[in-house]
Formats: C-alpha cells, structure tokens, sequence
C-alpha cells in the first residue's frame, strides 16, 4: 500500500485575540483524501492549542511519502493533565435557588414558603416535638437545570427513563473560555474543543458568564455552542454537556439545533452553571442527578464535581 501525506499552509485564529501560521505542514493520512476540518482538528490537538476560534487551510497538496507519525499512545498513558496541588474535596457547580428568583425572563420565579410551619406543628405533635414540610412551586427550568431528551422531543425519555451512568461519577473536562463573553462573536465554533479528548466524559464550557447571575445582565447577548460544535461533541462521544450560560444555544430565533443535535443523541444537558473556575481542567468527577419523575424532561440538579 502507498503511504500518502498531505501538504499544506495553515492560519490559525485565536478568540481572545491574536493568531499562529505554519507553512508547509506535513501530515500522515489514511488514503488519498483529508477535509480542511479534519486537518484543522489535527492541527488543534496535536498542537494542544485552547481557545481556537477559526482556522483556514491553504494549499492543501497530497503527496506520496512514507509516514511518520508514531503510532498514538494506549488509553491511560497520556497520564493526568490536572492541574497539581489541589486539595481533594467537593465543588459546587450550582446556583441557589432562591424564592422569587428569574432563571429565564418570561418562565415563573419560584415560590418557596411553609406548607407545615414549626408553629402550626404543635397542633399535630406531643409537647416539645415540632416539624417543618416546606412547599416549593416552580417551573422545570429553575436554577441549574438537566435537561433530557423529552425536553425537546415528544417521544424522548424522561427524567424517569434518564439512566445514572449519563450523570452520576462521570470524568469530567473543562474547557475554559472565559474571555468569550467579553467577544462580539459569541458563537463557541467546534474548534474549541478539538484539542480535548471529549470521548466519555461529562465535557463542562466555562465561559465566566455565570458572574452575571441575578442581574439583568445574564439574560443579554450570552455565549453559546454551535451546531458544529454539538455536532463535534456528538460524533466524538461526549456523555453530557454543560454551560455556565443562560442557554447552551442562541436564543435570537427560534430553533434550537445544539439542544436538537444532543437531546437527538441522548447526550443530557446541563445548563446554568456556576463556579467552573474552580475546577482543574480535567482529574475529577462529575455528578448532577435530578430527581426521578415521569412526564418531566428538565428539572433543577445539584451539580457538582469530586477533584
């Protein structure tokens, strides 16, 4: 068989500002043809390069050329890229709910109050013995919430039917972009995650928009992922996705395609984050299980990681 690689120029634009180029690249491949994505993925994680926002490939050329690229490391040699020095411990990943709260502008705020006051207790139990049942009315979508296929699909499961190993003790991944909220683009591309290993774990975007919580702020201009990028996340195995944002789409119309493409795909979401800074890049766990009710696809979550 005739080992073939491709040639090619690359640019590479960064969403925080500034750029790489690199001529003449040369690149094992399998047969005789590669996509500018495809190679623009390559370049992203073999270079390990974050916060990729476009990349343009120039005068790509297939050659005939024995290959060299090393065959790739077994899973669990890469080792763990956390960051060291962190003491264990568990870190919340969500928001307080709160009585009269706005999660959403247009969905009811919460109303939390007494069902069964201490006071009223002493009616009930022997001298000295008191209870309190609190009352909790509210929409699905409050705080930070998971959402399940049902949410988005008439014949998606539900809470009911949401299996555990897709939100309970799952790896978990960071992908930091931050300074995404401070862009004009707000749109986080594919790129974005092409230098991760997204395959099986609970991938969580931290994109600081979490800061504006509980101002009027939060609910203007917020990141969000791209179709591609869902379509990425999807088609690389991600088990869950995850937002410190309003909304893990575009809500300046009215389709939904990344809620469309992983509830599609059965890939939970979790929206509404909070406190992903805290977090090392990857070296944790990650749980939000809701509770298990039939005829509900979204319900508010304690969301949180293990390090």
């Amino acid at each position: 068989m005739v080992e073939k690689r491709v040639s090619f120029d690359f640019e590479v634009d960064f969403s925080n500002g500034g750029g790489l180029q690199g001529q003449d690249f040369r690149l094992d491949i399998v047969g005789d043809h590669i996509s500018d994505a495809a190679l623009a993925a390559y370049i992203i994680k073999d270079l390990r390069l974050l916060m990729v926002g476009e990349v343009r490939i120039i005068g790509k050329q297939i050659i005939e050329e024995p290959h060299k690229r090393a065959a790739a490391p077994a899973a669990g040699q890469m080792g763990n890229r956390g960051e060291k020095g962190l003491e264990p411990g568990y870190v919340d990943l969500s928001h307080t709910i709160v009585d009269g709260m706005v999660t959403y502008k247009g969905l009811p705020a919460p109303l939390i109050c007494d069902h069964l006051s201490f006071v009223d207790s002493q009616e009930i139990y022997a001298e000295g013995t008191e209870f309190q049942i609190g009352r909790l009315d509210m929409v699905a979508n409050t705080g930070t919430y998971l959402d399940t296929p049902a949410h988005r699909f008439r014949d998606g499961h539900d809470l009911e039917g949401l299996l555990l190993e897709k939100v309970s003790n799952l790896p978990g991944l960071v992908v930091r972009l931050a300074g995404k909220s401070q862009l004009a683009d707000r749109a986080i591309d594919w790129t974005a995650f092409a230098a991760s290993e997204v395959g099986g774990k609970a991938v969580l975007v931290e994109t600081g928009w979490s800061r504006h919580w509980g101002t009027d702020r939060y609910f203007e201009s917020h990141p969000f992922l791209t179709e591609a990028a869902a379509v990425y996340l999807r088609d690389q195995g991600a088990t869950l996705v995850g937002i410190d944002s309003l909304n893990i789409d575009d809500t300046s119309g009215g389709t939904r395609p990344v809620h469309t493409v992983l509830l599609g795909a059965e890939i939970p979401i979790v929206e509404h984050m909070t406190n992903l800074a805290a977090l090392p890049i990857d070296g944790f766990r990650f749980t939000a299980v809701p509770p298990k009710v039939r005829g509900m696809g979204t319900f508010p979550v304690r969301a949180h990681a293990w390090v």
